[in-house]
């Protein structure tokens, strides 16, 4: 299905094409002049919101010991300063996706990175524990209200064709982000720079967020939901108290030793997330404004890509926590040089995500996301055979070649895979896919954090460990880890199966039709016309243009 172009964008001028979203020359001239170098310019500044926060959720984690020193903060207070954005984060991003489809998505992007800059001073001007887990909590609330904007601003702005292009640059800004947050916060904390200590990490989003909010006010032009649609109050409790009943007890269970009540949480959510489902499809049939739209899972390559989001999710979370602690911890190296290891990772990362989109995708389909798991496997194995061999002599040249292997493998999956979940939503859903890719991803990622208790730390016999062998207790623990990454991964594998089969160029309603909504009363075209054929997909919207030009 093919939404109706005209309302789809919701452009503030009345004079503005349908499906431009930059002013009165976006449209049948988006492919150059003003309006074309407008939307690039937008596109920069979401992708460097996007980038500032995937940066801020793992900067902090370098800096800790400075902030334990500087402000005697205890180690409850680390763990809320570090847990806290990411329960805010996550039980946000649903809510957040939601009102940029009823609110306009330009203006809930400028709200979150205006308060995400607003809550970075204060983070870096905090006092003392308290007031750090504050801005911390309030940097993840602006975060659930900024990072759903990014996608859904994607998706409505950029027609189907090009998006592949704009998915690949997405998929580099993660991978880069991946590390660069870690290896930036080392960098800032060991320079000290005019005495400051850790706060620079949080200081340095300053101009970048005030950048990002002059220039997006002035390229972002607004765009919304075509329907007048309502905040689900009852949904933003449910899912902001299921999200909190999954998610707080995994950050919070290996510092508490994993009590009774975090398992009786985790098991209660599931009855909320029932309540939810059982709600958001009597609102849907009540007012059509539920906060999560479930006629989304009804299109397969949404549901399959969802699937693979969060188990990929999982496997990352594993990872990237195990890797940091067996170099800092089992490995003995300082943060710089633990920062400075990842790099070749990021760059892997970086170009694959490039290559895959542009080049593989649109050729071989589904396999480069498969080709991309079992190079990640094949990664693993190496790094495995790597670590069993050399111990704790092992060095960063040594690591090399399995992390660019891995780099590499989730450089083929990240971008098209989130191209894959958006190919079928038609726009006027934009916001709310996003946020649930967003929260599906953080599900994933904290459900890996807290099997870290127990493929990680599980297997260290902490009674028995002593200086002389850490580094080797350490050393098994994270050949094990690693095993465990790798059955994700075979499981990620065949997933994929289920995702299509080659990729669709969606037009501008989005590649598929949901359950009982009707084909494009203007130009009477499905929503899978043209796909697979890019000049196709070019001169339908070209001739919906036309059609619906005053």
């Amino acid at each position: 299905m093919t939404s109706k172009p005209a309302q789809s964008s919701a452009p503030e001028s009345p004079a503005a094409e349908p499906d431009g979203l930059f002013g009165p020359t976006a449209g049948a001239n988006a492919a150059g002049g003003e309006a074309d170098r407008r939307r690039w310019i937008a596109l920069a500044v979401i992708m460097t919101a996007a980038f500032m926060d995937l940066v801020d959720v793992t900067i902090v984690n370098i800096a800790i010991p400075s902030i334990e020193r500087t402000i005697d903060a205890s180690f409850g207070a680390i763990q809320w300063i570090t847990a806290g954005y990411a329960l805010a984060f996550a039980a946000g991003l649903i809510t957040g996706g939601r009102l940029g489809d009823i609110y306009g998505r330009k203006r809930l992007f400028l709200i979150g990175i205006g308060g995400f800059t607003v809550a970075s001073a204060l983070c870096g001007l905090a006092a003392n524990p308290e007031m750090l887990i504050a801005a911390r909590l309030f940097q993840g609330a602006m975060a659930a209200l900024m990072v759903p904007q990014v996608l859904s601003i994607v998706h409505a702005t950029f027609p189907a064709h090009e998006r592949g292009k704009v998915f690949g640059l997405f998929g580099a800004i993660v991978g880069l982000g991946a590390v660069s947050g870690p290896l930036l916060g080392a960098l800032l904390t060991q320079w000290n720079l005019f005495g400051l200590e850790w706060r620079p990490i949080f200081l340095i989003n300053l101009p970048v967020g005030i950048a990002g909010l002059i220039l997006g006010r002035k390229y972002i032009t607004e765009s919304k939901a075509p329907k007048a649609l309502r905040l689900d109050f009852v949904g933003v409790v449910l899912v902001t108290t299921a999200m909190l009943m999954l998610v707080y007890p995994l950050t919070r269970g290996h510092e508490l030793d994993w009590p009774v009540w975090g398992y009786v949480c985790m098991a209660g959510s599931l009855p909320v997330f029932g309540a939810l489902v059982a709600y958001e499809r009597y609102k849907a049939r009540k007012d059509g404004s539920p906060l999560i739209e479930l006629s989304l899972f009804s299109v397969k390559s949404f549901a399959a890509g969802i699937s693979v989001q969060l188990v990929f999710g999982l496997a990352l979370g594993v990872f990237f926590l195990v890797w940091t602690i067996y170099m800092q911890t089992g490995l003995g190296w300082s943060a710089l040089r633990a920062g400075l290891t990842g790099v070749p990772f990021s760059i892997a990362v970086s170009v694959a995500a490039g290559i895959s989109v542009q080049k593989l995708v649109p050729k071989f389909g589904r396999k480069v996301l498969q080709a991309g798991a079992l190079t990640m496997i094949a990664g693993l194995l190496l790094y495995i055979w790597e670590a069993d061999r050399y111990g704790t002599a092992i060095t960063t040249w040594q690591m090399t070649a399995p992390l660019v292997l891995m780099g590499a493998g989730m450089g083929l999956i990240v971008a098209p895979l989130t191209d894959a979940i958006l190919s079928g939503v038609p726009r006027e859903h934009a916001g709310s896919a996003s946020g649930l890719i967003s929260t599906v991803q953080q599900m994933g990622t904290a459900l890996g954090l807290g099997l870290v208790a127990v493929v990680f730390f599980g297997a260290i016999d902490e009674e028995r460990l002593t200086p002389s062998t850490a580094g080797t207790a350490f050393s098994d623990a994270f050949q094990g880890s690693l095993w465990w990454i790798v059955a994700v991964l075979t499981v990620i594998f065949l997933l994929m199966f289920a995702l299509p089969a080659r990729p669709a160029q969606h037009l501008e309603g989005g590649g598929g039709e949901l359950p009982g909504e009707p084909r494009d009363t203007a130009t009477g075209a499905a929503a899978d016309e043209g796909a697979g054929d890019p000049q196709a997909a070019v001169n339908t919207e070209k001739a919906r243009e036309t059609a619906l030009t005053p």
